[in-house]
């Protein structure tokens, strides 16, 4: 048990990110985490951790041992659970970006959480990009390329990058019908992603790049739209993020024979492939609901 327990304390700190972290998580004293720490270094014959002033990062022998790890400790729980007590249960923490969040996600979640009533889920709704250790976060649904290959990941499609304008913008300066008339338009930029002002368009077997100087730059996507709503001039976005106001009329599609290479979606895990009941049974209900969501190709 002393040594399940090193086990215990070893994947806490990894988890949490520091020995004073996982010592406050745990509820023992950062002196006992950090002897703990020391009898399981000393046990398995290498430093576990390669120690810095703000963070403790993994070595290899330590990303060895945590998969390992976490599959003793699992199957360890697992071997405890009584007669009857296989369904899921416990707290998950999800995050997501903001808009997609609010219009797919939440209702997602609620679905999950009526098949599931022993799983609680606190859904956390932000564009930026959560460190999912830092925040113990169990799963992020990510749009765009990812940026750190070391998480487990699970690709549930990708989304478009559409160009669009209200029709009275277009009534009174036109439509453009490729990638160089927009030198000729107001444009409008989001500077939520990216700050670099340009717009990449595919088409005739190459790449076109369109640099411009906007008149607006907004920080904010749903501001940025409204100001195309509004007539002033073209935007781009997400094709999830323009759905409502396309069906509705209150903007149209540009350029569609010259958009770029789609957005790539995922669902990125913290946990290994050894994962928790909870968790894994949200992967698999969240796989299924993904599918069937018409932004999402």
């Amino acid at each position: 048990m002393d040594r399940l327990d090193e086990l215990h304390v070893f994947i806490a700190i990894l988890d949490a990110g520091s020995m004073a972290a996982a010592a406050r998580k745990l509820g023992r004293s950062p002196a006992a985490v950090t002897r703990i720490l020391a009898q399981l270094e000393t046990r398995a014959g290498a430093r576990l951790f390669e120690r810095s002033t703000r963070r403790l990062t993994p070595s290899e022998t330590g990303l060895r041992l945590a998969e390992q790890a976490r599959r003793l400790l699992a199957d360890y729980d697992a071997a405890l659970q009584p007669p009857g007590a296989g369904a899921p249960r416990g707290l998950l923490r999800i995050t997501a970006p903001t808009a997609f969040g609010r219009r797919h996600v939440a209702p997602i979640v609620t679905r999950f959480l009526l098949r599931h009533p022993d799983i609680q889920v606190d859904l956390l709704l932000s564009d930026r990009n959560v460190d999912l250790i830092e925040e113990d976060i169990d799963a992020a649904l990510r749009i765009g390329a990812l940026s750190n290959m070391s998480l487990v990941a699970r690709r549930l499609g990708e989304v478009g990058r559409v160009t669009v304008a209200s029709p009275a913008y277009l009534d009174r300066r036109g439509t453009p019908r490729a990638p160089a008339d927009l030198a000729d338009h107001e444009l409008i930029m989001s500077t939520a992603v990216r700050s670099v002002a340009e717009w990449r368009f595919a088409g005739a077997g190459r790449e076109h790049v369109v640099r411009y100087s906007p008149r607006l730059r907004v920080n904010d996507v749903e501001a940025m739209l409204a100001a195309a709503r509004d007539g002033f001039g073209i935007a781009r976005a997400l094709s999830y993020q323009v759905e409502p106001d396309l069906r509705a009329g209150l903007l149209r599609r540009l350029l569609v024979d010259y958009e770029p290479e789609p957005v790539p979606v995922h669902l990125v895990l913290r946990s290994s492939r050894h994962m928790a009941p909870r968790l894994r049974a949200f992967v698999d209900f969240a796989v299924e609901e993904f599918a069937a969501l018409a932004v999402i190709r």
